[in-house]
């Protein structure tokens, strides 16, 4: 009996020593981690590459709205950079005729394919679309990364009629009619003059054979 009191006792003891231990050394969790783990942010996929990214998007879109706009006739533009991709909204008179619009608007893709950024441009002067540019690069400015944006410029660029930069690129008349300068539209083909030639061999043939009975007579 005895013995089994001693034992009990020890392990009160030794429960109460454990006890007071655990409040000496407090857990962990509370303490602060002085060796963080890793994070598993991709490399190029943190929030400060974000904002450089954004920041030099901007930094295009600044620059290619400033050059478009010295474009004579443009009296405003619009501009979002997706990678090698630029959409370019213009503001032009709305009296203008079609015509003259569409002069305009190759004149500034001649202007954006001069620049190195604007290459790659497709160039709009469709009030709509102008305005939805508007509203995705006041959010790109506001922080919203632009890829964000990706399904929204497809779209647009699907309503696009694009007059790319590089359409002003003069074409040769190989490019454009697939065949060398000066060679003639409706050339008679060769495979004409052969079957011409064996059916008038053979029409001499025949006229010899029919000839030739008379000849013995």
């Amino acid at each position: 009996m005895r013995i089994w009191l001693c034992l009990l006792l020890a392990a009160i003891l030794l429960a109460g020593c454990n006890t007071a231990s655990q409040k000496a050394s407090p857990s962990p969790q509370g303490q602060p981690n002085n060796n963080p783990r890793a994070q598993s942010t991709a490399p190029g996929n943190t929030p400060s590459a974000q904002n450089a990214g954004n920041q030099n998007q901007i930094n295009k879109q600044a620059h290619l709205e400033q050059l478009v706009k010295r474009v004579p006739g443009v009296k405003g533009a619009r501009c979002v950079v997706l990678g090698n991709t630029a959409v370019v909204g213009i503001d032009v008179d709305g009296k203008l005729e079609r015509a003259r619009v569409g002069n305009i608007k190759y004149t500034v893709a001649e202007a954006l394919r001069k620049d190195p950024h604007g290459a790659g441009a497709i160039v709009t002067a469709d009030v709509d679309l102008n305005n939805r540019l508007a509203e995705i690069g006041s959010k790109i400015r506001q922080g919203h990364p632009v890829s964000g944006f990706a399904t929204e410029l497809a779209d647009i660029i699907g309503r696009i009629m694009p007059q790319m930069p590089r359409d002003t690129v003069p074409r040769t008349e190989n490019d454009v009619q697939g065949r060398k300068p000066g060679a003639s539209v409706n050339q008679p083909s060769t495979q004409s003059h052969t079957y011409k030639s064996k059916a008038n061999q053979n029409k001499q043939r025949n006229n010899n054979m029919q000839m030739a009975p008379q000849g013995n007579r």
